[in-house]
């Protein structure tokens, strides 16, 4: 039987329900582009209570922690965070998650709902020592993500918090209906936002999150908000060329073929897959992760071939219809010698090889109020919606 989150309840009222990552969750409530819309220009509201949950605590814990991921934990300082990977000793990615130093000796680490066990079972594994607690809370905190131009005035909403008090990736206590929170300046949408953990409410007794999740809602009633479900998130973190595991990146893809250097700190001491990542960087990856958008009507797909004339040089990773582009957008894997930025192939969609062109990333992402990032390139934001 599927798990169920701490606001199932209203999903399953207001929702239409798929299974996904071993968890009943809505994949749209309004419909997918509209929701999409709703986030772009105003903001939206997502339970991404699936998702694992991890307290780390103790003298030992920073350097358990470096030991496991590719960031460089001792650089966060209390009240903040980083993106970071697990690999394997083979150097392939186990999975991208997210840190954050809490307290002095306390960290979050968040990760991918589907790698849940795996990940809980990595950590036990590798705990050898004794001065540190590993706390999975994942079925004890709830979280959620306001994502938008509009989620700093939910914020200050409900909480009389400035979003602008907190920085990117960023922590902060706060109260919502009068129950502690932890806030984080982070997302998965290439929007500014904020996510919100709920403590102390488990899935058996979710009171306090659906309290808070009430409060978001009504907080959000003059801007607008709306419900967001799975199937808008996924073309909201592809659109911000985001990667999504299992998708883009698995057990058998390197940081360095998925261009995730900036994430990986071969200076620090050793950490698992380190030499691995080091060989390769030096002999050269024969394939590397680029962003494509359809230069044909067509809507790329995962799975589907990538030609250089004739010959398939590579996979689509993930693919779809950007409604904030109005055209066919992908992530996939080539050679070297066919991701640079202008290099054209071709999609092979049904019967047909559709013509695309490699560009930057991200294909979209908010800078400021007025300005946006598209396609690599930073515009204000009135030049793009002309």
């Amino acid at each position: 039987m599927a798990r169920r989150t701490h606001v199932y309840e209203y999903h399953r009222k207001h929702g239409n329900i798929v299974e996904y990552a071993g968890f009943d969750l809505p994949v749209w409530f309004e419909g997918i582009i509209p929701e999409c819309r709703r986030v772009r220009n105003s903001c939206g509201i997502f339970d991404v209570s699936h998702m694992g949950r991890v307290l780390v605590e103790g003298k030992g814990a920073e350097s358990f922690l470096n030991e496991l991921t590719t960031n460089d934990v001792s650089k966060l300082a209390v009240g903040r965070g980083q993106y970071s990977l697990f690999c394997n000793a083979k150097g392939g990615i186990m999975d991208d998650l997210t840190i954050f130093r809490i307290a002095n000796l306390r960290y979050l680490v968040v990760y991918n709902a589907g790698n849940r066990d795996k990940n809980w079972n990595w950590l036990l594994k590798n705990k050898t020592r004794a001065d540190l607690t590993v706390l999975d809370v994942s079925d004890d905190v709830a979280m959620f993500a306001v994502q938008g131009p509009r989620a700093g005035t939910v914020l200050w909403n409900v909480s009389g918090v400035q979003l602008d008090e907190v920085e990117k990736y960023g922590t902060k206590d706060v109260k919502m209906a009068g129950i502690p929170c932890l806030l984080t300046r982070s997302g998965y949408t290439g929007e500014d936002g904020f996510e919100i953990y709920v403590w102390n409410t488990s899935v058996k007794e979710p009171s306090n999150a659906l309290k808070v999740w009430e409060k978001l809602l009504s907080g959000g009633r003059e801007v607008g908000i709306s419900p967001v479900g799975l199937g808008a998130r996924d073309v909201l973190r592809l659109e911000a060329g985001m990667c999504l595991y299992g998708n883009d990146i698995n057990e058998n893809t390197s940081p360095v073929e998925a261009r995730l250097n900036w994430v990986v700190r071969l200076e620090k001491p050793d950490f698992v897959g380190k030499n691995a990542i080091m060989r390769l960087k030096e002999k050269g990856p024969g394939r590397v992760r680029v962003g494509f958008k359809m230069m044909e009507k067509g809507i790329p797909r995962q799975g589907q071939d990538i030609f250089a004339d004739t010959v398939i040089v590579g996979k689509v990773s993930s693919g779809t219809f950007s409604p904030t582009l109005s055209l066919g957008i992908g992530i996939g894997y080539v050679p070297p010698s066919s991701a640079a930025i202008g290099e054209r192939f071709s999609v092979g969609i049904r019967d047909r090889r559709v013509q695309a062109e490699v560009v930057k990333l991200p294909f979209y992402q908010r800078k400021s109020e007025n300005q946006v990032v598209v396609l690599g390139e930073e515009m204000g934001l009135k030049d793009f919606r002309k």
